[in-house]
């Protein structure tokens, strides 16, 4: 009885995990409260260890409960955040426009996903702090190291608000669809399989 009466009061069809990573200061935080609270905080903000939110969303004509962990960018609790990718099929890697670094080091996580995280996991590479005029890191820069690896680049402004909505759906709806890709997969493989059972039933009448 308890479960219904959860299921009707927050009512979802898919729950998927999302994770922030990036350098330190690139604003992870930043974007997690500006998606789900609205809300930007003025002063440098640090993650200790991990935080998470969660925001309910609309995808293809599905509610979608997202789960999005935010995690610290300092080395020194890499070993706490690496425990976290187990599970998470959504990764968005922040970088700040006027940190060369930080955009530098976006190799660094990537080869942390590579070890850590599904294989098929969604990524989406960010360029946080658009709205700044002390920038040092192209459009055409970012784009490049994005087409490296074959994900969608965007460009954010935790502050004004930029994009901030269009990337976390854009990743919902990328990881809806490869979840209903692998079940039409599975789906299809059902099929082939009870093909060729008639197939060898035939055969042998």
């Amino acid at each position: 009885m308890s479960s219904l009466v959860k299921k009707a009061q927050d009512p979802y069809e898919q729950l998927i995990k999302v994770l922030l990573l990036g350098n330190s200061g690139v604003g992870k935080t930043q974007i997690l409260l500006r998606y789900c609270d609205n809300n930007f905080k003025t002063g440098y903000m640090c993650t200790i260890g991990v935080d998470f939110k969660i925001k309910k969303l609309q995808v293809d004509e599905k509610m979608v409960k997202m789960q999005i962990w935010d995690t610290a960018g300092q080395e020194k609790y890499q070993t706490l955040t690496q425990n976290f990718y187990k599970g998470a099929m959504g990764i968005l890697l922040v970088f700040a426009l006027n940190n060369k670094d930080s955009l530098r080091d976006i190799d660094k996580w990537m080869n942390q996903i590579k070890q850590h995280a599904s294989e098929n996991i969604i990524k989406v590479l960010i360029g946080n702090k658009a709205d700044i005029k002390e920038r040092c890191i192209s459009n055409e820069e970012a784009q490049s190291l994005a087409e490296k690896y074959g994900i969608p680049y965007f460009e954010t402004s935790a502050k004004e608000g930029t994009n901030v909505n269009e990337v976390f759906l854009q990743v919902a709806k990328l990881i809806n669809h490869h979840h209903q890709d692998q079940q039409n997969g599975n789906a299809n493989k059902v099929l082939s399989i009870h093909q060729d059972e008639k197939k060898v039933d035939s055969s042998c009448c």
